[in-house]
């Protein structure tokens, strides 16, 4: 396993990071989540993301359980803040109230006394940017929280922010949660180099597109059974377009490009991502500890620049 530093900052990461999305505290009973936790540290895995809206905070109270027989110096934990987590008005958002107390709850559920990223899981139009940075800073000062971050935040308002943050003198954001893949890349244009200009690095989420770009979905065929595709309380495709047969077949072009690597479709996915000096980390979601096996060997791949121009052939930069 190959570690970053998380943007600028002095915090290493592994390359590949196991994140909870759909998956623990949800489909995945806790017996396999902690196998495949075991499975993560066996390979060198020292990050763990997670979010406090997950199954509405299960996620984070199973990672408490199964994290706290690991030495808390030996990990890199990650939770957000910012969808509903209740019916009330303040129970949402990135207000001042709200983040405090969901970030309180959070540390009650993950049994620990500080999270290393604490990110704003979106961006807030009902809240002034300056108080939800000032209560992130707070947040810092108090010991809380490490470092602070965002995911999928519009790259006027990551400007906007760095600006305050440097004014202020606030604790700045050293990372960026985006979705991006070999299907996905509408990052490269302007997020990548905003970021970048700001010591922001990026921790990637969907990496392997809920599991398209693995090759497992075939065109005209129904999803295998066991997928996530095929199981309603993961299922992120059927009925938005991302499994359509024109998108699979492109899929499957990739599959003679991984073999010419010596790597399975889903790494050779990975270590395309981690090709960007830009990226801290890309998050898996695994629901056996084969899969977290089988993606963290893509740490450390480099792919050939032939390869590299016949993905881009096949799936152009936006």
């Amino acid at each position: 396993m190959k570690y970053r530093r998380l943007g600028s900052s002095g915090l290493k990461v592994s390359e590949v990071c196991l994140g909870s999305w759909l998956t623990y505290g949800a489909a995945v009973g806790e017996e396999t989540t902690r196998a495949c936790v075991e499975k993560a540290f066996d390979a060198g895995i020292n990050f763990f993301d997670t979010a406090n809206v997950y199954a509405r905070g299960a996620a984070e109270e199973v990672w408490g359980k199964i994290l706290r027989d690991y030495d808390r110096d030996d990990y890199v934990l990650a939770t957000k803040v910012y969808h509903p987590m209740d019916d009330g008005p303040n129970d949402r958002g990135l207000s001042r109230k709200h983040i405090r107390e969901q970030c309180d709850r959070s540390l009650q559920r993950l049994g620990v006394d500080y999270v290393d990223l604490y990110q704003c899981h979106r961006y807030d139009p009902e809240t002034p940017l300056e108080e939800t940075l000032r209560a992130l800073d707070d947040l810092v000062s108090a010991g809380k929280v490490l470092y602070v971050g965002f995911s999928e935040w519009p790259v006027s308002r990551i400007a906007e922010a760095v600006g305050v943050q440097a004014r202020l003198g606030l604790d700045p954001f050293v990372s960026s949660q985006p979705y991006y893949n070999i299907t996905g890349r509408y990052i490269e244009k302007e997020i990548v180099p905003a970021c970048a200009r700001s010591g922001i690095g990026q921790i990637v989420f969907s990496p392997l597109a809920q599991g398209v770009l693995t090759g497992k979905y075939r065109p005209g065929a129904p999803p295998p059974a066991g997928t996530r595709a095929a199981d309603p309380s993961q299922n992120m495709f059927l009925g938005n377009g991302k499994l359509d047969d024109a998108l699979l077949e492109k899929v499957q072009g990739l599959a003679p490009l991984a073999e010419q690597e010596g790597l399975t479709m889903a790494q050779l996915a990975l270590a395309w991502i981690l090709r960007l000096d830009n990226v801290s980390s890309v998050i898996i979601g695994a629901s056996r500890p084969e899969q977290v096996a089988e993606n963290a060997a893509a740490s450390g791949k480099t792919l050939s620049p032939e390869t590299l121009a016949a993905i881009d052939a096949l799936f152009p930069a936006a």
